[in-house]
């Protein structure tokens, strides 16, 4: 007696999902990616969706993933490691930036692909700067730790300036002359750059920590030589 099997619908492909899963996820956050609401752009039913994908978490991880992948194929070819580690991380940085859910889908996701692929990445350019290998671990991860920590709270906080009437200047304004008026005894240093919060460049920041762990890179590398 033949079993009765599930058929998949004409069109339809895992590839298709996930890009339609990334759109939705762009234009209504995580919280709008609904079985549902992906059935209904793709005009299938949610059945035809499950025979590819077996829940959100699988469809989050693979829309992170195909970003990922993508973002990782940007990083500079024929460079030196360190300027490959610098294009990787501003090219995340500006991905997790443009896509707030991103940031948010990977740091739930530390043993799946996403995650791995971006050790790879920045694990074969400390191989490439000759670090010593008892501290190849520890550097690719410090790299990796910054990077996405920095990138998800720098998404998280142009989430909150929208929501807040998007103008930069001001809120951040508004920040600085709070802590300018900071006990001067107890929080002397958040006083001293209290003026520097509202026109410091996120970006260019971001850059600065990177170098100061590829220094500490350097030195160790030299320290073994």
């Amino acid at each position: 007696m033949q079993k009765n099997t599930p058929r998949r619908e004409d069109g339809l492909s895992r590839e298709r999902i996930i890009e339609e899963s990334i759109a939705l996820l762009d234009s209504r956050g995580e919280a709008g990616l609904t079985f549902r609401a992906l059935a209904e752009r793709l005009a299938t039913g949610t059945g035809a969706i499950y025979w590819h994908i077996s829940n959100k978490n699988d469809l989050l991880t693979s829309a992170c993933n195909e970003i990922v992948t993508r973002t990782l194929k940007t990083a500079a070819a024929d460079v030196s490691p360190e300027q490959a580690i610098r294009a990787l991380a501003l090219a995340l940085f500006d991905a997790i930036d443009a896509r707030p859910w991103l940031g948010s889908a990977l740091t739930r996701a530390p043993l799946q692909s996403p995650m791995v692929s971006i050790l790879e990445g920045l694990g074969q350019q400390v191989c490439r700067m000759r670090v010593p290998m008892p501290q190849q671990f520890a550097a690719a991860s410090a790299l990796l730790n910054y990077i996405l920590g920095v990138s998800v709270q720098n998404a998280a906080n142009a989430q909150l300036g929208r929501a807040l009437g998007g103008d930069r200047a001001a809120i951040l304004g508004q920040v600085a002359a709070a802590w300018a008026r900071l006990d001067a005894d107890q929080f002397p240093f958040t006083r001293s750059v209290a003026e520097q919060l509202p026109v410091h460049d996120d970006r260019a920041d971001f850059l600065v920590g990177i170098d100061l762990i590829l220094r500490g890179m350097f030195t160790t590398q030299k320290a073994h030589v």
